[in-house]
């Protein structure tokens, strides 16, 4: 049965989507497997504080820096413009990033957009090559203590806090996995 061009389209940017969240859950939790599920090994990124192959990219991703304990990417829209097994998708996306100076923690946030090159190889769309581009950034200051809890409640457990490993989201799905 041969498949509709609209369907098929619809498909590709449906896999290409997730491709993106997972990676953004990847990269937020350090996880190699769903980082390199994203990407071709034969990959490139840049992201103007650094660039390299894949290869490259995942040593410097994962484990990351001991002095970002936490990460949120929160993805926007993403256009897609596909051509036979090639696409180009521009994702905005809104970060944020607890880092430690040493002195104190601070939470940083930034905007931007990523802009990459999907190629679909054996019915798998994965990312090519990927350039970040930065649109804005803003130093929040000294970050929120959580060891107090969330607006004078104390929370009644330390799982609340989201880590970038350890974090209880890997336990939560965990439960599916190991069912």
């Amino acid at each position: 049965m041969t498949i509709p061009d609209e369907l098929r389209d619809i498909v590709a940017q449906h896999r290409i989507r997730n491709r993106l969240v997972g990676l953004a859950r990847g990269e937020d939790r350090r996880d190699a497997t769903l980082v390199r599920a994203a990407f071709w090994p034969d990959a490139t990124t840049d992201f103007g504080i650094f660039a390299g192959s894949f290869d490259e990219y995942l040593a410097w991703v994962v484990p990351g820096a001991a002095a970002v304990p936490v990460t949120q990417h929160l993805l926007g829209q993403t256009l897609i413009e596909l051509d036979d097994d090639i696409a180009l998708a521009e994702t905005h996306v809104s970060a944020y990033h607890r880092v430690d100076y040493g002195t104190e923690h601070r939470d940083i946030l930034l905007g931007g957009r990523y802009l990459d090159t999907f190629q679909q190889r054996d019915d798998e769309w994965r990312i090519l090559q990927r350039t970040m581009l930065y649109d804005w950034t803003q130093d929040l200051g000294t970050a929120a203590d959580w060891s107090q809890g969330l607006m004078g409640a104390p929370f009644s457990g330390d799982h609340f806090t989201g880590t970038t490993t350890r974090d209880h989201s890997v336990a939560f799905f965990g439960r599916i996995t190991s069912s």
